[in-house]
């Protein structure tokens, strides 16, 4: 398959990461099908769906003010754009996102598919139980991909029943601004699903970065985790706080406030944060530095402060 053949695309998972990914798709003009486990996680999905779309909105209305760091690559390829030309590409957003359709049943979720990404919780039980399940409903030619921010695609190719046509293609956050996709098969993932990959990601605006081998974390986690992990311990053990940590970094690497550590955490999702940090084996002794992040982060998801999804994690958003 090539990818001028590929029209209807299905995103497994209705998440903080979901949600960007299939409103991506069909921004780019995908035919785009969303699959839930429940009418309660549709109901769940929803509002994160509307604020993504508030997110497009506002990023195009930015761009008209022609300050070069308000581009957003993955809204547009060209950057003078006129105030009409950014209008046309809202009215896109809305017409398109409109379209985007969730489904709890698996034969019509992903019965038609040519594409699905994959983006459930990051549980290996759980990931394995989906994919024995996806493969008694997928046609043939589906290409499968998953987003997953931890795992290797080698620990499900075999699940899946297609291993070669079978890899991860993991995106950052606010893909619509940060527009990366790193493209890792695994040993048994066909060269024709990594080319159709790579196109894939072009074609729904992302820059495809493709990794040599399986890397736990691929490129981007493997820098950014320990750096999140050694600020939310910096507040954890009592060294500084939220505010101070972050005044920090902004002052002493020059880097945009909306760059700092907590509210990097925030955009990405305290949950996920969470499970991460907690699959460290030192998260077992109550006496590390990794306990007493987790329990951290645990007392704001506790507190329902999960991040800007939420409206507040380290910091409040409108």
């Amino acid at each position: 398959m090539k990818v001028e053949d590929v029209r209807n695309v299905t995103v497994a998972g209705g998440g903080t990461q979901g949600s960007q990914i299939a409103s991506q798709i069909a921004y780019k003009g995908y035919n785009v099908t969303v699959w839930v486990r429940s009418e309660e996680s549709i109901a769940r999905a929803l509002p994160r769906f509307e604020m993504v779309r508030g997110q497009y909105l506002d990023a195009l209305e930015q761009m008209k003010s022609g300050d070069p760091e308000a581009y957003c690559r993955g809204l547009s390829d060209e950057r003078d754009l006129t105030p009409e030309q950014i209008d046309e590409l809202k009215a896109q957003v809305e017409e398109r996102l409109d379209a985007i359709s969730f489904v709890v049943d698996y034969d019509i979720a992903f019965g038609n598919a040519d594409v699905v990404v994959e983006c459930i919780n990051e549980n290996p039980a759980e990931k394995t139980a989906f994919y024995t399940e996806l493969a008694k409903h997928l046609p043939e030619r589906t290409v499968l991909l998953t987003d997953s921010s931890t795992m290797l695609p080698s620990m499900f190719a075999e699940a899946t029943g297609r291993p070669d046509r079978f890899m991860s293609f993991h995106f950052a956050n606010q893909i619509w601004r940060n527009n990366i996709t790193e493209l890792m098969r695994q040993d048994k993932t066909s060269d024709e699903t990594f080319e159709l990959a790579k196109d894939f990601a072009k074609a729904i605006g992302m820059i495809g970065l493709p990794l040599n081998k399986e890397q736990p974390g691929y490129i981007l986690n493997t820098l950014l985790i320990p750096w999140l992990k050694a600020a939310v311990g910096l507040v954890a053990d009592g060294v500084a706080d939220v505010e101070t940590v972050d005044l920090t970094w902004t002052l002493a690497t020059g880097a945009d406030p909306m760059q700092s550590p907590f509210r990097k955490l925030d955009r990405i999702g305290l949950p996920l944060a969470w499970k991460i940090i907690g699959m460290d084996p030192a998260a077992q002794n109550p006496d590390s530095t990794v306990a007493r992040s987790v329990a951290l982060l645990k007392s704001y998801i506790d507190a329902g402060k999960t991040g800007v999804a939420a409206g507040e994690g380290f910091y409040k958003y409108e």
